[in-house]
């Protein structure tokens, strides 16, 4: 009883999921149709698309490339002065500690 209740239950997502199955399928389709169009169009003008197309992907690359340079370089110096804050503020405690002990 308890497997036929859960059948029941999974049968949604069993539809949903044959759904999409089938939706990715004509996706792939769709664009298999679409790359064969440009490639049989690209001496009507799409080369200068294309190089355009290439010249914005090596660019973007190069920014990312850059931001992930610049994002580890911050976490490096965000751990250096961490370690630098650490020293200080002992520093700071030592210091208050010897005070109050001078003053007594």
């Amino acid at each position: 009883m308890a497997e036929t209740d859960t059948k029941d239950v999974l049968k949604p997502f069993y539809l949903r999921a044959s759904e999409a199955e089938l939706c990715v399928f004509e996706l792939k389709d769709r664009l298999s149709k679409l790359e064969a169009a440009l490639s049989s169009k690209k001496d009507s003008g799409n080369e200068d698309l294309l190089k355009m197309i290439s010249d914005l992907q090596s660019k973007l690359q190069h920014a990312e490339a850059e931001i992930i340079s610049e994002r580890e370089k911050a976490q490096k110096d965000i751990q250096k002065l961490t370690v630098e804050n650490a020293k200080l503020q002992y520093r700071v405690n030592h210091l208050v500690r010897a005070l109050k002990e001078a003053d007594c």
